[in-house]
């Protein structure tokens, strides 16, 4: 698949995973995403995961058209994008890899390439590699979402390689809407270092952008605008909707059945938007999602172990880890004898930053009844007055 006249899209569509990143339910499958620029000099940009190995290689044969590439630019060397790097190194062996300090420490980690030292091309930040009509200019991105991640401009056609940021979940032929499945992908995968994706934002701010071709996901030709100011919203921390996320974990229903009433109380009062996920049965990666994109959340969940039961806790320590903030939450806490759940919650929520918390935590006491079904009214008021 040509992407302009001298690039070509060679990576692979994987349709059989399970689970990506060995956690993420990927329904639609993946793309591992690689590209070949032809010019007086071929580059081959980054390589693919193992899974589909042998039709990259035949990829990679066929665009080349029985020429030899001379340089392997490496955006990223997890795994997924770097598994055939000693492959192709042995069988070109005059072909030149380009990396950063830092790609150099991570590759000898993984493969055993000859001639290492003569064949590397290490460079630094806004650095540029002419290959003929075409001119590669290299930007660091680390913690993009590993510490050796740089992207590449291309000059003339004014294409950035975008290694993991603006990827999404989905095969490249799957029908759907970029928004979603690229959400999910943004905070579950890169969304603890919306500092350094800011950082990065700020470079191609200062580039001339016609297309962003990511290592997962669609090649983004028009609408760039738009890509780019959810990459800004997410990565700020800023709320995307006003909404109201209720997440619940439940042991026996009970819990379930607060959260369900609190949803509809809301309703009854004109929420347009309200969400319930079901900690212990549904999708953890879209549960983390809608955290991020909606501006207040309630956490309900049964006390268990003189703790909080464990969804929950699950739930706010990935939260936690992926730099959540600048949100309003409420807390509900569930328990027969020792309720324990809402200062396990409190405990963790105080390590995030630029919290609001709707006071009191309600404590329910084993069952939803009248004095429950008060105190969720109270509640819903208190979220839609602020």
């Amino acid at each position: 698949m040509k992407i302009t006249e001298d690039i070509i899209y060679i990576g692979a569509d994987d349709k059989t995973i399970d689970l990506f990143e060995g956690q993420y339910v990927v329904p639609n499958g993946i793309s591992y995403n690689s590209y070949l620029i032809k010019d007086e000099r071929n580059v081959i940009m980054d390589t693919i995961d193992k899974r589909k190995s042998k039709e990259w290689l035949e990829n990679l044969e066929k665009a080349l058209e029985g020429q030899s590439p001379d340089y392997l630019v490496v955006s990223h060397m997890e795994p997924d994008h770097a598994f055939n790097i000693g492959e192709i190194a042995n069988k070109y062996p005059e072909m030149k890899i380009i990396g950063n300090q830092k790609t150099f420490v991570m590759l000898k980690q993984f493969f055993n390439i000859p001639n290492l030292e003569e064949r590397k091309v290490e460079v630094k930040e806004g650095e540029e590699i002419n290959i003929g009509k075409h001119t590669l200019q290299f930007f660091m991105a680390p913690m993009v979402h590993w510490p050796e991640v740089m992207v590449t401009y291309e000059k003339t056609e004014k294409i950035v390689f975008s290694a993991d940021g603006f990827g999404k979940f989905g095969t490249l032929d799957v029908k759907e809407e970029w928004i979603e499945e690229a959400r999910r992908y943004y905070f579950n995968i890169v969304g603890k270092y919306g500092a350094q994706v800011q950082a990065l934002l700020k470079k191609l701010a200062t580039l001339d952008v016609k297309m962003i071709c990511p290592l997962h996901g669609p090649i983004l030709k028009e609408n760039l605008e738009y890509y780019i100011d959810k990459y800004n919203t997410w990565s700020s921390y800023t709320p995307e909707e006003d909404g109201i996320l209720i997440a619940y974990a439940s042991i026996y229903g009970n819990t379930a059945n607060v959260a369900k009433k609190l949803a509809e109380k809301l309703e009854q009062k004109g929420e347009k938007k309200v969400i319930l996920k079901d900690l212990a049965r549904d999708d953890m990666a879209d549960a983390i999602e809608d955290a991020f994109r909606y501006d207040k959340i309630i956490f309900a969940a049964s006390s268990y172990n003189m703790g909080v039961f464990p969804p929950m806790e699950q739930f706010l320590n990935q939260l936690k880890a992926k730099n959540y903030q600048n949100r309003k939450i409420g807390i509900i806490e569930n328990g027969t004898w020792a309720p324990s759940a809402g200062k396990c919650m409190k405990d963790i929520i105080s390590n995030m930053k630029d919290i609001t918390i709707y006071e009191p935590t309600i404590t329910v006491m084993s069952t939803l009844n009248e004095e429950t079904s008060k105190k969720l009214e109270e509640l819903a008021c208190k979220i839609l007055e602020n």
